[in-house]
């Protein structure tokens, strides 16, 4: 593919020799340990990591959802019915609530929507997020950069930008898409 003639294809480098970019250590698997599902709504169920839940929710803020609960009522309501919110979760029983729909004005005039949950499920769902990240993040590419934590478009934009300087060209990119595919 040496003739160049505009199309992106015949730009392509061809991707390097069989170089696996991430090749398990002999003996280990590529696939997270599972954990019991129990044990896994244990943890989500922790203090401590409720505590880190409630505190993120309260800084991102938000509007309220169909309930019309505000981010700064959600503790005072947590301490009057977490018990039954908890057993609920624990049952199996807990139901999320629906979410209020609101349309977010576009620049072209046309509008979006967007899904809005209460203040109680983004809480309840931000303390499962915790524990599934916590579980999950070790096993990710390391230049894997969408809706990761401290991670974001800017820094993978970087990181291409940086990979090229360091005269890498494109064909690193088609290797690197290859080992993730396979």
């Amino acid at each position: 593919m040496t003739e160049r003639n505009g199309n992106a294809s015949a730009l392509r480098q061809p991707p390097a020799a069989a170089v696996p970019l991430d090749e398990p250590v002999a003996g280990s698997s590529c696939q997270p340990e599972s954990i019991p599902p129990d044990a896994l709504l244990s943890k989500v169920l922790e203090r401590t990591n409720l505590q880190r839940a409630l505190k993120q929710v309260r800084q991102n803020h938000g509007a309220p959802g169909i309930d019309g609960m505000t981010v700064e009522e959600l503790p005072q309501y947590l301490k009057q019915h977490w018990p039954t919110i908890r057993e609920q979760l624990e049952t199996g029983h807990y139901r999320p609530q629906p979410v209020k729909r609101v349309d977010i004005p576009k620049g072209n005039g046309k509008t979006r929507p967007l899904g809005i949950p209460t203040v109680l499920d983004r809480f309840i769902q931000q303390a499962i997020a915790q524990v599934i990240s916590a579980q999950w993040e070790p096993y990710f590419h390391p230049h894997s950069y969408g809706f990761r934590p401290c991670r974001s478009a800017h820094q993978a934009v970087r990181h291409v930008q940086r990979t090229i300087r360091d005269g890498h060209g494109w064909g690193w990119i088609w290797t690197l898409r290859a080992s993730l595919t396979e």
